[in-house]
């Protein structure tokens, strides 16, 4: 929405007698669609954020939400001034940011995230541990990488920063490189088709033997081809998948337990988590190596506290993985 249209909606609803708290909790409970939801981000009360709604329907003349069942659907008026309200309240926020000073030893703040499982297992507890001795007031809020829509994620506010394979993004996304994330072929020690062709830790794995083991998908869908299939078909070839489940720490455990292989990011393996169970090689064909990426939305790209836990993320990210962080 344009900065012309943005004025019309704030005149629309009297800017000068309008409280700007209830603008905050009108975008609130737009996101949420929810009041216990709205209240537990604005950090009220749920009579007080009840409270609120009611003052702005009177000054507005419109019930704004309606319940069904357990939530609240936006009305008509709703949704033609949520998307002003959210914009003007973005670049308050931004421009109020901007000359703040944060102090991470004090601060109280919520940083919310949204990654694969293999970032929720691997990066962030230590980053969580460090960020407890640094900034004890700080709470991470870690989000499935299956959860809602990235772009509304990010324009919404629900979530700070994501973790993600590159992606197609709206110029007002800004973004960092985190690592390259090749492919590692990953096989029970025991698995014994693996130990009878005499395979060694490292080794390139057979073609013929990678296509003839059934493989383990991480899938957040439930598709059952990946990046894996794609390769193969470029070689004529197949394999067969015989388990599909939404997450690479139930792929490493069902690996572990059976005679599956599977394709998974070098970094999931790469802190030798599981030295006993798992056996680690080059997959026989190219699969392309993804560049993860860090997004966040280009509001904050100046925000002193989110600056500052970009770069403390990517600065583990580094000590864990040995990327370069790129700092801001």
């Amino acid at each position: 929405m344009k900065s012309n249209d943005v004025m019309a909606v704030i005149d629309m609803v009297n800017f000068r007698t309008l409280d700007l708290n209830l603008l905050r909790v009108f975008a609130a409970l737009y996101e949420a669609r929810n009041v216990t939801r709205a209240s537990e981000r604005l950090g009220l009360s749920q009579p007080a954020v009840s409270a609120a709604l009611a003052r702005l329907r009177a000054q507005l003349d419109d019930p704004l939400f309606v319940r069904v069942g357990n939530g609240m659907t936006p009305t008509p008026q709703a949704e033609v001034i949520a998307p002003a309200v959210t914009e003007a309240l973005s670049r308050l926020e931004a421009a109020l940011s901007a000359t703040e000073i944060f102090h991470p030893e004090t601060a109280e703040t919520i940083f919310s995230l949204r990654g694969a499982d293999f970032f929720s297992t691997r990066l962030i507890p230590p980053l969580a541990a460090a960020l407890a001795q640094e900034a004890p007031g700080v709470t991470l809020r870690f989000l499935d990488s299956g959860r809602g829509d990235l772009i509304e994620l990010l324009e919404t506010g629900e979530i700070d920063l994501a973790l993600e394979q590159p992606t197609e993004v709206p110029g007002w996304v800004s973004r960092a490189l985190l690592f390259p994330s090749p492919f590692k072929i990953v096989a029970a020690r025991n698995n014994p088709a693996i130990r009878k062709a005499g395979l060694r830790a490292g080794d390139t794995l057979p073609l013929e033997l990678f296509c003839a083991l059934p493989h383990a998908l991480r899938s957040i869908d439930g598709t059952m081809t990946g990046m894996t299939d794609a390769a193969l078909a470029r070689s004529g070839r197949r394999r067969r998948v015989a388990l599909v489940v939404p997450h690479f720490d139930a792929v490493l455990r069902a690996v572990a337990r059976s005679g599956m292989i599977s394709s998974v990011p070098e970094q999931l393996v790469a802190d030798d988590a599981w030295p006993d169970e798992l056996i680690a090689f080059k997959p026989p064909i190219e699969i392309p190596t993804p560049n993860m990426q860090l997004y966040w939305h280009a509001r904050h790209d100046k925000t002193p506290a989110q600056q500052w836990f970009r770069t403390r993320l990517l600065t583990e990210v580094a000590r864990l993985w040995g990327s370069d962080p790129a700092f801001d």
